[in-house]
């Protein structure tokens, strides 16, 4: 489903919401707060809108974002945006020791840092990704902070792109 930039420039706050309020994982408050920018002359200057809302919101609603990301390789109900991308990445097919391991993975980085681990999965293979939660495992929290929002960056503007035609 896509909508073009116009149309969506056109929507109700409600409808607008309902069109993109997916594109931040299970957090509708960005595309609300987004719509009091409009009119948007391009993709890229909605998701700097978007970006804005984020990066202005307490760090509390921040973690709360970050949180309502899934686990990887997780057998959770996901969004149909992050089971997409999670199968993209070859997470659904993954051997039980595969699978055990990311489990260990997952668990290290929440009890670490509060958080799932967040990463753009999409043109990953399994084992870029074990690489990748084995090495931010290293990270202070203030830098796993700044990698998961750049990480949150990147994710929601290739949603923005397969969603919206300019």
């Amino acid at each position: 489903m896509s909508i073009s930039l116009w149309q969506l420039n056109t929507l109700s706050k409600e409808m607008f919401v309902g069109q993109i309020g997916g594109v931040f994982e299970r957090s509708p408050w960005v595309a609300e707060k987004a719509w009091e920018a409009r009119p948007f002359h391009s993709v890229n200057e909605l998701h700097e809108a978007m970006l804005a809302v984020v990066r202005q919101a307490p760090e509390e609603q921040v973690t709360e974002l970050f949180r309502a990301h899934p686990d990887l390789a997780t057998r959770m109900t996901m969004t149909s945006y992050s089971s997409a991308e999670q199968q993209g990445a070859g997470l659904h097919e993954l051997s039980p020791d595969e699978f055990k391991r990311f489990a260990q993975l997952n668990a290290a980085y929440a009890a670490q840092f509060g958080f799932p681990f967040i990463m753009a999965v999409r043109g990953r293979t399994k084992a870029d990704l074990l690489a990748a939660m084995q090495q931010r495992l290293q990270h202070s929290a203030v830098q796993e902070r700044r990698q998961a929002l750049l990480e949150i960056q990147r994710i929601t503007q290739l949603r923005l792109i397969d969603l919206i035609e300019e």
